[in-house]
């Protein structure tokens, strides 16, 4: 099985090294810069500290930290911290099928982790919440490359959990955000729309930048199976045999409308979205909606 170092391969990085993960709010003029965080020490405003890494400037190493501790540190300022990345991945049973090789929680990480790196290449502060029906996991937003490294290995060790339950979940991860975020949502977001809609629509309000991945398998969308199959659900184990080409197109008009309730839902709410196929290459789908939010961003500045 692919690990996530050699997802991450020199070619992937190839693709993505163009790509930047803009916040909306730089646009819209909360920010200065790329966002907050392209102004490193600008503000006199202390606020925390980070372990220092190669290409820091000595200048912000805090040497009575190193003094007791024995390790580098470098001060955080206020304008290099108003605007962390969270990755909130799903690891609910539904996320552990797959058609092919690699399920939709295998996808997940692969991206989760792709995106961490795009932010740490920005020298930006990346966070990593696990969860099902509530958080299984997290890891504090922190920006080096020691902590790059602690987010492969949170990812590596990803396995499913329960069922899924979005909006406890997602209301867990809200009364633990302190700071204005961008967040991405990795989901396959089986759960019911309006609620998953209006959690999702409560970090808007906060002021966060949220972004909705989400991910379905190709026999998810296109239901290509023939003759008589057996389906399980992987939530509740429940099984049931069908004649596929009797249901094939009711269950396709059911699928569009649950995804325009989706899209549409995110629209209205500001929220952005997309849908990745995870039979395209991680890669390759992250690249082009990186370019797709990019060139958005721009029309709006």
């Amino acid at each position: 099985m692919l690990t996530v170092r050699q997802a991450l391969s020199p070619e992937a990085l190839a693709k993505l090294s163009s790509m930047a993960l803009r916040a909306r709010a730089a646009v819209e003029g909360h920010y200065s810069g790329q966002h907050a965080s392209a102004h490193r020490g600008a503000s006199v405003e202390f606020v925390d500290h980070r372990e220092y890494a190669p290409g820091d400037e000595p200048r912000h190493i805090d040497w009575r930290v190193y003094g007791r501790t024995d390790r580098l540190f470098v001060k955080q300022y206020e304008a290099e911290t108003n605007l962390d990345l969270h990755l909130l991945l799903d690891v609910s049973r539904s996320m552990d099928f797959a058609s092919g090789s690699v399920t939709k929680l295998r996808c997940a990480t692969f991206v989760a982790a792709a995106l961490a790196y795009l932010a740490t290449n920005q020298r930006d502060a990346v966070g990593l919440c696990l969860f099902d029906r509530a958080i299984r996991q997290q890891v504090p937003a922190m920006t080096s490359p020691a902590h790059l490294a602690r987010l492969y290995e949170a990812l590596e060790g990803v396995a499913p959990g329960e069922d899924t339950r979005l909006t406890p979940a997602l209301e867990q991860v809200a009364g633990r955000l302190k700071r204005r975020s961008i967040l991405v949502v990795l989901s396959d977001l089986l759960d019911e729309p309006e609620e998953v809609l209006r959690a999702l629509a409560y970090f808007r309000h906060r002021g966060h930048d949220v972004i909705v991945l989400q991910l379905l398998d190709p026999e998810e969308l296109h239901l290509d199976y023939r003759g008589t199959i057996t389906f399980e659900d992987l939530e509740t184990a429940d099984r049931m045999s069908l004649e596929v080409a009797g249901v094939r197109e009711p269950y396709l008009a059911e699928l569009r409308r649950f995804l325009t309730v989706y899209r549409h839902g995110c629209r209205d709410r500001s929220l952005d979205y997309a849908l990745l196929d995870t039979a395209i290459p991680f890669d390759a789908a992250l690249t082009a909606y990186l370019a797709r939010r990019r060139s958005h961003l721009s029309r709006r500045a």
